[in-house]
């Protein structure tokens, strides 16, 4: 696995479903790999696009490591799909923890079911409901949105995207 950091690279921004992405080259993921010490499972990175500097998350996907690109990032840099950009990428080994917002602990607490549901959901689906939440901005879109969450947990309504747990 390479030691020595590899140039930055240019990639094509490219889509999967409404996910935009970059593919890492070979000699990246090296040496990332080598940073982090292991080569599977999701792996913590700081990435820069044009510059402007981002926590992500390098995963690997249908036999491809992509680098995934939200909104706020590709804003910030000023690209979009099927525009180029230069990236270079670092293994992050800050512990990366998303607090549950208490507005949802409180809405759980209230739903014995909805927690039962939720403390017995896959830790990935947890970590989504928890980060959904804790990104929004406004207490009108935590409260409407914690409502979605527990009427999801309940089977009553989709979120994030998904049909009921």
């Amino acid at each position: 696995m390479s030691k020595s950091k590899p140039e930055p690279f240019t990639a094509q921004i490219h889509i999967i479903g409404i996910n935009p992405f970059v593919f890492i080259p070979e000699a990246y993921l090296q040496y990332i790999f080598n940073q982090a010490e292991k080569n599977k499972g999701k792996i913590p990175v700081q990435i820069k696009i044009d510059g402007h500097l981002f926590k992500q998350t390098l995963v690997k996907y249908a036999g491809d490591w992509r680098l995934y690109l939200n909104t706020p990032m590709r804003k910030a840099a000023g690209k979009d799909v099927g525009d180029q950009a230069r990236f270079e990428i670092e293994f992050d080994s800050e512990e990366r923890k998303i607090a549950i917002h208490p507005k949802l602990i409180k809405a759980l607490s209230e739903n014995k079911e909805a927690k039962e549901i939720f403390d017995q959901s896959a830790p990935y689906l947890q970590l989504e409901i928890i980060r959904y939440i804790a990104n929004l901005k406004t207490d009108d879109a935590i409260d409407r949105n914690i409502s979605r969450a527990i009427q999801f947990l309940l089977g009553k309504e989709r979120f994030i995207g998904r049909d009921k747990p």
